[in-house]
Order: C-alpha cells, then sequence, then structure tokens
C-alpha cells in the first residue's frame, strides 16, 4: 500500500517541502511493482521510457565489460530514482537489477516534465541532488583506481552507511546488507576473495564488526580516514534554488 512518496522522504533531508510539492511527488509514485531479488528491471542497451522510484529494497546498476566481467556503477536505496539516464540517451547504458526484494514505482517522462515545469524548486532539487551523486561517484572511480584495495572496501561501506542515513533520518551504526562478496567485488574491481580478506582485516583493527550479512560500524572516524572517504549525501547547497511555487 502506498503511504506517501519515498522520492518526496529522501529530498525532504534537504529541504522542507511545502503540501503542493508533496503533491506532486506523490502523484509519480501511484503505481508499484513488486520484484523478487534477482529481477531484471532494465538491460543494458534497451529502450527505457519509464523512470522509476525505488520504495523499498536495494538495486544495483552494472555494465558487462569487454572480458565478459562486470562493473557495478552504483547501488540504489530507498528514495532513488532510477533510469534518469534515459532522459538523454535512447538507449540504457548499464543493466539494472534487484539485490534484494524489491518494490518500485514506474512513472513516464512526461510526469517529470510536468514537475519540473510547475515546481522549479523541485526540478533544482533533483538535479542538485543528482549532481552530488556524480561527485560521489566520480569519488569511487578515483578511490578503484588510486586507493589500496583496503580503502577501496572501507569507502564503499561508508556510502552505503550515508546513503542509507538521509532516509533513515539519523544515527546509522548497523545494517543488513543483501550483498554478496562478489557484489562488492565487482563495485570495487576486486575478487570476492579479497574483498572477504579485506573485510576481515577491517574487523581484526576493530573498525567494523560482521555477523553474516550484519555489518556494524566500530570505528567510523577511523574508516573513513582509512578511506579517505568524504560524506556528499549529508548535506547540499540548497541556497540558490528558486522559491516554491
Amino acid at each position: 500500500m502506498n503511504l506517501g512518496s519515498c522520492l518526496a522522504e529522501r529530498l525532504s533531508h534537504y529541504l522542507d517541502l511545502t503540501d503542493n510539492e508533496h503533491a506532486a511527488l506523490d502523484e509519480i509514485e501511484v503505481q508499484e511493482r513488486e520484484c523478487k531479488r534477482g529481477t531484471i528491471i532494465r538491460r543494458e542497451q534497451d529502450r527505457g521510457r519509464e523512470l522509476f522510484v525505488l520504495r523499498s529494497g536495494w538495486l544495483q546498476s552494472h555494465v558487462v565489460l569487454g572480458d565478459g566481467s562486470r562493473q557495478i556503477m552504483r547501488f540504489f536505496f530507498p528514495g532513488d530514482i532510477i533510469g534518469l539516464s534515459s532522459l538523454a540517451l535512447d538507449h540504457s547504458p548499464e543493466t539494472i537489477v534487484t539485490v534484494s526484494d524489491a518494490t518500485i514505482a514506474p512513472f513516464n517522462r512526461q510526469k517529470l516534465c510536468d514537475i519540473f515545469e510547475s515546481h522549479p524548486r523541485l526540478a533544482a532539487l533533483i538535479f542538485t541532488v543528482t549532481m552530488a551523486e556524480r561527485v560521489a561517484m566520480a569519488d569511487r572511480l578515483a578511490s578503484i583506481g588510486r586507493t589500496s584495495a583496503r580503502a577501496r572496501v572501507a569507502s564503499i561501506l561508508c556510502e552505503i552507511f550515508a546513503r542509507n542515513r538521509v532516509m533513515l533520518k539519523g544515527e546509522l551504526s548497523e545494517l543488513q546488507l543483501p550483498l554478496t562478496q562478489e557484489d562488492l567485488g565487482d563495485a570495487t574491481g576486486l575478487t570476492a576473495v579479497h574483498v572477504n580478506r579485506m573485510m576481515r582485516g577491517l574487523v581484526d583493527d576493530g573498525l567494523i564488526a560482521r555477523s553474516g550479512n550484519k555489518v556494524g560500524l566500530i570505528d567510523e572516524g577511523r574508516l573513513a580516514a582509512e578511506a579517505n572517504f568524504i560524506d556528499r549525501y549529508a548535506k547540499i547547497d540548497t541556497s540558490w534554488l528558486p522559491p516554491a511555487r
């Protein structure tokens, strides 16, 4: 059952939305689609006219490289908009797959166009959040290219916790990760064996705790320092946004 807009809940982390803005965002999440773990939402090179808001669960997007290996580009969490690349490209540049059971809300591009036309402050906020995400992706690219395996694993863990804090609106020191060692490896350019070794090292050194798929932060300051992690999600500059309508 739809209990209001997850996208509105996420954007409210950065700005107090008006009733009209909430209503506009509610309109794009009126339909829901339940997806089992491993469901392919969109394949690379598919034509995609729909966008989605993730209402529950986790997704990932990836590309398949020439040697058949997989590079995970991004993980998606509740409140994220999925498929924004379809606004600029005729074909999807990546495959999007659920990594847990998930609920998505599909909507067509016209609904987003309506928001941009009628609610310029919302449009500017969505644009600004998207730019912050691009900066975070550039950070991860630099991490993969220029840091140690341990720093890469530390960085992806910091990012996952930082992004989930936006929706949970409070302290978050423990998460159930529906991710395999292969998922983390494909996101960091490491093998599953190497990821497991780095995770054990972080546990042994008292930075994290791990029990099955549950990961807890023990010393987040040291973990972030090892990763050279900068939280791009906690705060963004909204001072330039136009007034709400």
